[in-house]
């Protein structure tokens, strides 16, 4: 979501419900601001509620490109943190993520020619906010650093998760954001958890755990898998619709609160400023309170 903004909804906020209207299609001009934005995010430099995840992004190190050279394919698995509110919503196909993980690692040892590097959220390890059941507990606690050709990147690591991409066969996701942006750049998704993007085809989403096991080896033994371009196309204009028409800004009104990352504190402002015709985003939450309206920015 864009900073300092909010979502509104009348179903369940923690889904983030935004419709895709199948009318909707990039502008040039939305084209554009969506490719900015990705050209800024691709660098880390992003705010997610306060937080820069990113304080620098790393290229690969020589020992890595060694090892990623001695396998046929790189197959990036994306994890996500457990206590995460859309993990609710996630768990369709599986219980919970570290169900999905314990049958990726049994994959992992089916296919020895392809090394799988998976990637710890980095919301593992914020700073008053740590997770209590992590990823890189289960790695250690199942000895999973031991298998040759299973590579684990620590949240605490800033290798870029857009040169995994690129450098990827096809990527794995649980329901993170990343997905979506893989998808955007042209790599084939093959999500395990429902996500606020598989709405419409952005990704492979399998309906049961018995489809995603099969497909995963069907991905796993090809020699390519072609992404339809709608994937593409359609993650763009969820993307898009995500950032900037259902996250309404509201730094007319708001401002860092300048002692607690991530926490917000209202600006001075005249109280005629809510009036409506003052500001369009009170014009849009007035409409969606009193009309039933979308909550929905046109920009």
């Amino acid at each position: 979501m864009l900073p300092f903004s909010a979502f509104f909804t009348y179903k369940e906020a923690t889904a983030y419900p935004v419709n895709i209207d199948g009318d909707f299609q990039l502008s040039k001009s939305q084209e554009m601001r969506l490719d900015d934005y990705l050209e800024k995010r691709f660098q880390g430099k992003f705010q997610t509620a306060g937080v820069r995840f990113w304080p620098e992004i790393q290229h690969f190190s020589p020992a890595l490109l060694e090892k990623i050279n001695k396998y046929t394919d790189v197959v990036p698995i994306f994890t996500n943190v457990i206590f995460d509110t859309s993990q609710s919503h996630a768990n369709t196909i599986f219980e919970h993520m570290f169900c999905w993980l314990d049958i990726v690692v049994d994959e992992v040892k089916k296919h020895p020619e392809t090394l799988f590097i998976i990637r710890a959220h980095p919301d593992e390890i914020r700073p008053g906010k740590e997770s209590h059941e992590s990823v890189s507990e289960w790695v250690e606690n199942n000895n999973f650093a031991e298998i040759p050709n299973l590579e684990f990147i620590p949240p605490d690591k800033y290798i870029s998760s857009y040169e995994l991409i690129a450098a990827a066969k096809f990527v794995m996701v649980y329901n993170s954001t990343v997905g979506l942006e893989s998808s955007i750049m042209g790599k084939p998704v093959l999500c395990a958890g429902k996500a606020r993007y598989t709405q419409i085809p952005t990704v492979f989403f399998p309906d049961s755990k018995g489809s995603y096991i099969n497909l995963l080896e069907e991905f796993l033994g090809a020699d390519s898998i072609e992404q339809p371009i709608t994937m593409r196309e359609n993650a763009r204009r969820v993307l898009y619709s995500q950032l900037f028409r259902a996250s309404l800004p509201f730094d007319q009104f708001l401002k860092e609160d300048g002692v607690w990352r991530g926490y917000v504190r209202l600006r001075n402002f005249a109280p005629d400023d809510l009036l409506r015709g003052r500001s369009e985003v009170i014009d849009v939450v007035l409409d969606g309170i009193l009309k039933k309206q979308s909550f929905i920015r046109e920009i």
